[in-house]
């Protein structure tokens, strides 16, 4: 039957609406008896529950919004995947909506899923100073939000982070164990709180260890293939070139890998490359990247598990969540050749 509704169904089955309502919400105050003439009735008819309704009724939608900074990033596409398997587990539905780190993109989207009552926004690695999530803080402080990767100032907000410090640190430590003193540094967008972290711990990695800051090897843009291609050229063409470069993602790292290969330079015979994060890229490459590995599936079921707290009431104060990165070594890097 096209387009039945509660009604229909409750006349076939010879019940209340009230009892058609108590099936649809997997009540156990319903007769066995009734809840299968129930049942039998919707698949007879066809029956299609109108859940937005039922949502304004109930004032939820059981839909999160995550809100990622670059799709064509596989450390992005690993969160989402984590947040959507936690987040039906619990029953909960997600939009996923890619910015391209356009802001004015991002403004729009937060519009649109508010528009539709979503119940809570998860955000990646957005920009400290991002204004969009201050004005939706300013403006709903107790709306369900998690921030991955970063932390907004002026905002008290559930976020999940990982220890850049460390991450950083472990990656200094081993290129140094293994001979390497001349260690290029490229990072991401400079406004973000992971490319922040990160260059100030490579910096003060070179301090604790004496050994000379030299400003030509450090060098910024995006967290993309092509900004590690550009500005591994860059190193590498120096007069006193790194014998290894310290990529702040893996995708700067393979572009470092492209350009080291395109201007006959062997990796890791000549040059060493470290990426950061330890996407499924990492081990496709060739040769295969040695990584900071970030616990990206922890990271988005953590930050589902945080938002459907605030969402059902469980928690009311803000918490942060801080996670351990691990060296991971392949075959990118490689002793010095003295």
């Amino acid at each position: 039957m096209a387009g039945a509704t509660i009604y229909d169904v409750a006349k076939k089955a010879g019940v209340s609406i009230s009892t058609v309502s108590r099936v649809l919400n997997n009540s156990s105050r319903v007769k066995e008896s009734n809840r299968e003439r129930v049942l039998q009735a919707i698949e007879e008819l066809g029956y299609e529950r109108n859940l937005l309704a039922a949502a304004l009724m109930k004032k939820n939608t059981h839909t999160l919004g995550l809100i990622i900074a670059d799709i064509a990033n596989p450390f992005y596409a690993e969160i989402a995947r984590a947040v959507e398997d936690k987040a039906a587990e619990n029953h909960y539905n997600v939009i996923v909506c890619n910015t391209d780190n356009d802001l004015k993109k991002e403004a729009a989207y937060i519009t649109i899923l508010r528009q539709k009552r979503i119940d809570g926004i998860i955000f990646t690695t957005p920009e400290i100073n991002n204004h969009n999530i201050k004005k939706l803080y300013q403006e709903q402080p107790d709306f369900p939000m998690v921030l991955i990767g970063s932390r907004i100032e002026g905002c008290t907000i559930d976020t999940v982070l990982v220890d850049n410090s460390l991450g950083t640190t472990e990656a200094m430590q081993y290129l140094t164990s293994l001979g390497h003193r001349r260690i290029g540094f490229i990072y991401g967008l400079p406004s973000t709180l992971s490319s922040k972290e990160r260059l100030t711990g490579y910096l003060n990695y070179l301090v604790d260890n004496g050994m000379a800051r030299d400003n030509k090897l450090i060098r910024g843009g995006a967290f993309k293939i092509e900004n590690g291609y550009q500005k591994a050229r860059e190193l590498l063409q120096l007069e006193d070139p790194p014998t290894a470069i310290f990529a702040a993602n893996d995708l700067i790292a393979i572009g470092a890998l492209e350009a080291a290969r395109e201007m006959g330079i062997e990796v890791p015979g000549e040059l060493s490359i470290l990426g950061y994060d330890n996407t499924s890229l990492a081990t496709i490459t060739f040769p295969r990247l040695t990584c900071v590995a970030q616990p990206m599936a922890e990271m988005g079921a953590r930050a589902a598990e945080m938002v459907i707290e605030r969402i059902q009431g469980r928690r009311s104060s803000p918490k942060v969540v801080t996670l351990l990165p691990r060296l991971v070594i392949r075959d990118s890097t490689g002793p010095l050749r003295r």
